[in-house]
């Protein structure tokens, strides 16, 4: 029993040079503390403020803006969608105005516009800027980079970024198609076994895609050759 109570007493007595301690502390460095403490208050309250009175306005304000670029760039109108006709801004100025606080979709669609206009430089430098999540979105930017490469003659670079595109999203609606060009390129380079491959992966993967009722001469032509 002794020892139990000389147990608890030490731990009280533990406790309360603890509790001594950190108001020790305390006392010493609570202007610190507070300074601190106050300090984490006024930014996160700057941080609340610059999103909802700065940054959400902005957001709002360039969404406002985009109707007319993008109901130009659905219609086929990419010059008009990228560089806007005088009254309603395009992409581009879009982009210089809000960056991204107009979306992310801003730099894929600017992106495909100066690709339609054959404007590669441009477009690969607003495609490499987006950075959406959505796989499909996503494996369309990597392709139309892969075709800026492509018109610039950078096969090497057309090829990885087509290949990039391909595993980003494994569905139909682009893959069997971006196959196919890059076995054609691959054959033109020389390199057949690896235009075979991309050829087989249509025929294995992608039977029901349009590319894949005329894949088997491809496969045929190239290893009859060997």
């Amino acid at each position: 029993m002794a020892n139990k109570n000389a147990k608890g007493t030490q731990q009280q007595e533990k406790v309360i040079e603890t509790v001594s301690k950190s108001e020790q502390f305390y006392n010493e460095n609570k202007k610190l503390i507070w300074g601190c403490l106050i300090g984490i208050v006024v930014i996160g309250l700057a941080i609340l403020g610059y999103r909802k009175f700065i940054y959400e306005p902005k957001a709002a304000e360039a969404a406002a803006q985009m109707f007319p670029a993008e109901a130009s760039f659905m219609n086929g109108e990419f010059e008009l969608a990228l560089e806007g006709d005088g009254n309603n801004p395009g992409f581009k100025e879009i982009i210089s105005d809000y960056g991204a606080k107009a979306g992310k979709a801003v730099y894929l669609y600017a992106g495909l516009s100066a690709l339609n206009l054959q404007q590669y430089d441009d477009a690969i430098k607003y495609l490499k800027k987006y950075k959406g999540k959505d796989p499909i979105m996503k494996a369309r930017a990597l392709l139309a980079l892969g075709d800026c490469y492509e018109g610039l003659d950078d096969y090497s670079s057309a090829l990885s970024s087509w290949g990039k595109s391909v595993k980003v999203d494994d569905t139909m609606m682009f893959n069997a198609s971006t196959l196919l060009k890059m076995g054609l390129l691959y054959e033109e380079m020389g390199q057949s076994d690896k235009a075979l491959e991309c050829y087989k992966k249509i025929e294995d993967k992608y039977p029901q895609s349009i590319e894949a009722y005329d894949i088997a001469k491809y496969i045929t032509r190239i290893e009859t050759a060997r």
